[in-house]
């Protein structure tokens, strides 16, 4: 069964939209979790647009599933991340003016630094996985399992924007599932463990589930946007029974 992580970035977002304390993405995780998800993703940025080094340390002592710290690696995240101890992090790419996370890890140029390996290993050395974040391109996947990462999460955002072309499974967004299934095969057969998120929803997603030994789904801007209107536990509860 594909396990479901709910992303609650943007929990964080509309509470600090205000200045104020709610809505808690601390309560949204909990909920979350009642409501099916088996893990919990959140992404500390540099520079702190929506979770906070608060709402990481609040969710390390509440949540009872896992929780996956999205991060740019650098000296900074991986002091945080061996303080907070998450049972996984997912290492991205990130740039101060997107709005979201654009592309995969360019893990081919990452691997040939000293200090890529060392703060890797570093995670590591603390029982933290470590999974990259990455395009589905066969020179991406192979460096991945180079590098001892042992899991990634394939960039679907190409796909999801081909998708909502037409709302269906067009020639383009074909193409673009096409490409994620060969690198989960390439992957599958490294013996990498396969996950992948960015721009799922409810019409979108079935298709992401023919990703050959997929093992998790990390879904966060869908599915808070959608809990604006039918309650984050029912929307939940929906994506879980789809994936399921």
């Amino acid at each position: 069964m594909v396990l479901l992580g709910v992303n609650i970035d943007h929990i964080a977002t509309l509470r600090n939209a205000r200045g104020a304390e709610w809505p808690s993405p601390v309560a949204g995780a909990i909920l979350a979790e009642q409501f099916g998800a088996d893990g919990i993703t959140a992404h500390l940025r540099e520079d702190r647009r929506h979770i906070r080094d608060d709402d990481m340390s609040a969710l390390r002592a509440s949540i009872k599933t896992r929780l996956n710290m999205e991060m740019a690696l650098t000296d900074e995240m991986v002091a945080i991340a061996l303080k907070i101890k998450p049972e996984q992090v997912t290492l991205v790419p990130e740039r101060r003016e997107e709005l979201t996370t654009e592309g995969g890890l360019d893990v081919k140029t990452l691997s040939m630094q000293p200090e890529f390996q060392g703060r890797m290993a570093m995670l590591r050395d603390a029982n933290i996985a470590v999974s990259l974040f990455i395009d589905a391109d066969e020179s991406q996947v192979r460096a991945s399992h180079a590098s001892g990462a042992g899991l990634i999460e394939f960039h679907t955002g190409q796909y999801a924007d081909a998708f909502a072309q037409s709302k269906s499974l067009n020639p383009k967004a074909k193409k673009e599932l096409a490409s994620l299934v060969q690198s989960a095969h390439l992957a599958r057969e490294l013996g990498l463990i396969v996950n992948a998120g960015h721009g799922l929803t409810f019409d979108n997603v079935i298709p992401i589930l023919t990703l050959p030994g997929l093992h998790e789904l990390n879904i966060g801007h869908f599915l808070i946007s959608q809990a604006v209107f039918d309650g984050l536990g029912p929307v939940v509860a929906k994506m879980k029974a789809l994936i399921s």
